[in-house]
């Protein structure tokens, strides 16, 4: 091993010297001048590691950055949330290492995950949704680790408000609840006939209230009229919709960004194609799967917007110091395969106001 140009292996190596020649004194005076020539040596290596400071290997710090993700739909966070960190600096296996934990739109190995996050002390945990960030921000809670959220719907559920969180907690609101009544309309646009809509809910979901309201209050001031159904489960909204999903029920479909029932979308969207039931998501992701539009944030930009926040927490700022920041931009998406099959003429207006066509 060598530090700074001196070869420990080397100067190990003088201890063994056996002084096989000359006379005792010419031995003495040898093994007087090894043991002379090691002692400045290491005298040498003391005052480098002194004005030096540590070796290079153990210089650079390493932060361990935990994650927690209710389902697979918001791991484009992560992605984009690591890669903007390399950008930045962050090597990851040199001067970070990442624990990503998976909650898979199961709420109690949800909370389970944010315990063992806590317990783990990392130098700073990422989260992606309000399912998600709910139970790290009470896991974390008086144990000063910083938490960054790269999306949630309702930030104002675990911080004081967006000036200031007043705890450990920072982060980006997705705009979910204030963008419900902006969805509603790109719907009664895409399809101008509707004057029912199937709205799903989850009733365990951290947003259910405000999500209700949002709901309830867009479609009063539509005129339309909402078929309230409750799910509580991914397995739970796939049978509904096997056995119940008809367009006698209504004529289209409305959901809010819970993680249960988005998780359940993808399974249940050849149903809605079936029955020729139209849908607006906030999550563009959807939108590829099948759904006829998508108005919202993009979740890989939404991660690298928060290792921005992220790296400025490591170099020192406080998280209660950085303001909840909006998206940066909100994408509209349209799906016209499944406007096809659904029977649906988009309008060339809605068309030119279109971020992405999927064709």
């Amino acid at each position: 091993m060598s530090y700074y140009g001196i070869d420990y292996a080397y100067l190990r190596g003088f201890r063994g010297i056996k002084a096989g020649f000359g006379s005792p004194l010419e031995k003495g005076a040898l093994w007087e001048g090894v043991v002379k020539m090691q002692r400045t040596l290491l005298f040498v290596f003391s005052l480098l590691v002194c004005s030096m400071g540590v070796p290079e290997a153990s210089a650079q710090k390493i932060y361990h950055i935990g994650a927690a993700v209710a389902n697979d739909q918001f791991v484009p966070a992560i992605e984009g949330f690591k890669k903007r960190m390399a950008e930045l600096g962050y090597v990851e296996g040199k001067n970070v290492k990442y624990g990503i934990l998976n909650a898979h739109g199961d709420l109690e190995k949800m909370r389970s995950i944010a315990t063992v996050l806590a317990q783990e002390k990392p130098d700073l945990i990422v989260t992606s949704s309000t399912t998600a960030t709910a139970p790290v921000a009470k896991a974390s809670a008086g144990t000063n680790i910083p938490v960054v959220f790269l999306s949630a719907g309702n930030p104002l559920a675990f911080v004081k408000s967006y000036a200031s969180s007043g705890n450990n907690l920072t982060g980006i609101s997705t705009a979910s609840i204030d963008l419900t009544p902006k969805r509603m309309e790109l719907l009664k646009e895409l399809a101008p006939g509707i004057k029912k809509l199937i709205s799903l809910n989850n009733p365990n979901g951290e947003n259910y209230r405000e999500n209700l309201k949002a709901t309830r209050d867009a479609a009063k001031k539509l005129g339309l009229k909402l078929v309230e159904i409750d799910v509580t489960s991914v397995d739970e909204t796939i049978q509904w919709a096997k056995e119940h999903l008809k367009r006698k029920l209504g004529e289209g479909v409305f959901y809010p960004p819970d993680a249960v029932i988005l998780n359940a979308i993808p399974k249940i969207l050849p149903y809605m194609v079936r029955e020729k039931l139209p849908s607006v998501s906030l999550n563009i992701a959807r939108v590829k799967e099948g759904a006829l539009a998508g108005y919202g944030p993009d979740y890989f930009a939404l991660g690298q917007q928060g290792a921005v926040l992220v790296d400025k927490i490591l170099k020192g700022a406080r998280p209660s110091d950085l303001p909840i920041e909006q998206p940066l931009k909100l994408h509209l998406v349209i799906n016209l395969k499944t406007a096809k099959a659904i029977g649906l003429k988009i309008p060339k207006q809605i068309l030119l106001r279109a971020d992405e066509l999927i064709e």
